[in-house]
């Protein structure tokens, strides 16, 4: 079976071409090799698929005849993703909501509040009496 049907089938991504797009950019590696969307995939295999910044590891189990409900997926496939991969991505999400890009947009209420504590200006400039 092909690496881009297999990940179809076993729900790693919503559509095959989407599936086709990820090996292309070489976001999918069988074995340590990055691969075509047209390898072939045996029991056994191992492949890394980069998806939103986390590396899943999973390992090839038995070849689907097509795709599967999500209840039924962990029959063909066995994931060994390691948890601190997870974890990471939890830390950059909470990085990420909090911290804008320099130079993004106006200061929020709150940005203007904390620069004013920081740098003790008066609330009301107009009041320099």
């Amino acid at each position: 079976m092909r690496i881009d049907k297999y990940l179809w089938c076993i729900r790693y991504f919503k559509t095959r071409s989407i599936a086709t797009q990820a090996c292309k950019k070489g976001a999918v590696r069988v074995n340590g090799d990055v691969v075509k969307p047209a390898r072939d995939v045996y029991p056994g295999d191992n492949i890394s698929v980069r998806k939103e910044q986390i590396n899943y590891q999973i390992e090839v189990l038995d070849l689907p005849e097509s795709r599967l409900g999500a209840k039924l997926v962990d029959m063909y496939r066995k994931d060994i993703t390691p948890k601190e991969a997870f974890e990471t991505n939890e830390l950059l999400q909470y990085s990420k909501t909090y911290y804008r890009k320099k130079g993004v947009g106006r200061p929020t209420k709150k940005d203007r509040r904390d620069i004013e504590e920081f740098t003790d200006k008066p609330k009301d400039e107009n009041d320099l009496d």
